[in-house]
């Protein structure tokens, strides 16, 4: 079975589109520029070859450009805007090595970029927008089933990436902690180029926020000493519940306090603003522990959007208009979703947790009968 794809293009210039994925027999895929081939490329002798096929392909500004893709997982949309087009080079295995936009030398840097997400089986199709690494171009979704239902994501206006550079220049001009470091101009026009997100910006700069959320952090362990913290694992564990104490097994006169989660399932240390922002490093690395993991994304989530101090249950008691209003808060998953036009968008690890029954503001669409995904490109 394939998946129509169909793109806008309202960036009013040239704009060219591009996929990636791996097919059901593991496979690394692209399609070639004509929008309908499939290309698979062989493993080469070294790294950084090149593609043996043309893969860019190009997006009218008038109308609307198809494309037909088979069951993949871990895919990307790809996007650039102007008259150069990306590019991709493999290494042996093959293996894909995609444009980066915190490598400065990467040859695609200053060109603008972008990509949505998504994942398409015989079971269904899921895809969302990401704001996870960086902004640039405005995607927007729509996705109809094959029973005329409709699902849209409405993604940025057409200036959403200088409303978000401008605010978070703002923003640091109220708290100084380093918030105009995420904004990329061009070497050559010193336009606004990107925005990359605090995660990426920590990978570009590690002294950037360091120390950030110290405060913050410090007065959740205090609240955690004398009040219980419930987590909603949302799946067959329930709902466990933790408290700061100390760590046993640290033999300093100071002894650590540690977040412990009933019968010890889970224990986390204090984390750095790196380990918030990117969900994934310090007490926050994956255990291969399914819930301690679910624990885990929903104690990120939470910091994140700096919510554990007016909300001791987690994520159910949470409520969106509670996001991000502390001062010490995830500046730049809050302006993205400001500036979206309807809010949604996943603008860090685990946007996507939230009540059971709540919104869903991580900018996604999914259907187990998909008929059309169309995507506009530019607002």
């Amino acid at each position: 079975m394939s998946l129509s794809i169909e793109i806008q293009n309202t960036t009013g210039g040239v704009l060219y589109a591009y996929v990636t994925g791996t097919t059901t027999a593991d496979a690394l895929f692209l399609l070639q520029s004509n929008g309908t081939t499939a290309y698979y490329p062989t493993s080469p002798s070294t790294t950084l070859s090149a593609l043996a096929v043309d893969c860019a392909i190009a997006v009218s500004s008038a109308g609307t450009t198809s494309l037909t893709v088979p069951y993949l997982s871990g895919a990307r949309l790809w996007f650039s805007r102007g008259s150069q087009p990306l590019t991709f080079y493999l290494n042996p295995g093959p293996a894909l090595v995609e444009p980066s936009v915190s490598n400065t030398s990467d040859v695609n840097y200053e060109i603008a970029w972008d990509f949505c997400e998504f994942t398409f089986t015989s079971t269904e199709l899921y895809a969302n927008i990401t704001y996870v690494d960086f902004v640039c171009l405005p995607i927007a979704l729509s996705l109809t089933d094959t029973q005329g239902a409709t699902q849209t994501v409405s993604g940025m206006p057409a200036d959403g990436l200088q409303t978000v550079c401008d605010a978070l220049q703002a923003q640091n001009e109220t708290d100084g902690a380093g918030w105009d470091q995420l904004v990329i101009t061009s070497s050559s026009t010193g336009a606004y180029l990107r925005a990359v997100s605090p995660n990426t910006g920590i990978a570009m700069d590690d002294t950037l926020f360091d120390g950030y959320y110290d405060t913050y952090v410090t007065e959740v362990w205090d609240m955690y000493t004398d009040t219980e913290l419930t987590v909603d694992t949302q799946i067959s564990y329930g709902d466990v519940t933790g408290k700061v104490v100390e760590d046993d097994e640290d033999d300093d006169e100071d002894e650590e306090q540690v977040l412990t989660f009933t019968d010890g399932v889970a224990i986390y240390t204090t984390p750095a603003s790196a380990d918030i922002f990117s969900c994934s490093s310090g007490p926050f690395t994956p255990s291969g522990t399914t819930e301690k993991d679910d624990i885990t994304a929903r104690l990120a989530a939470a910091f994140n959007r700096s919510t554990l101090l007016i909300d001791s249950n987690q994520p159910e008691g949470e409520v969106v208009s509670t996001y991000y209003q502390a001062d010490i808060t995830n500046h730049y998953a809050r302006i993205c979703h400001a500036t979206d036009l309807d809010g949604e968008g996943y603008a860090f690890p685990y946007d996507d947790v939230g009540p059971t029954d709540g919104a869903d503001i991580s900018g996604s669409v999914v259907s187990s009968s998909p008929a059309l995904w169309t995507v506009v490109v530019g607002g």
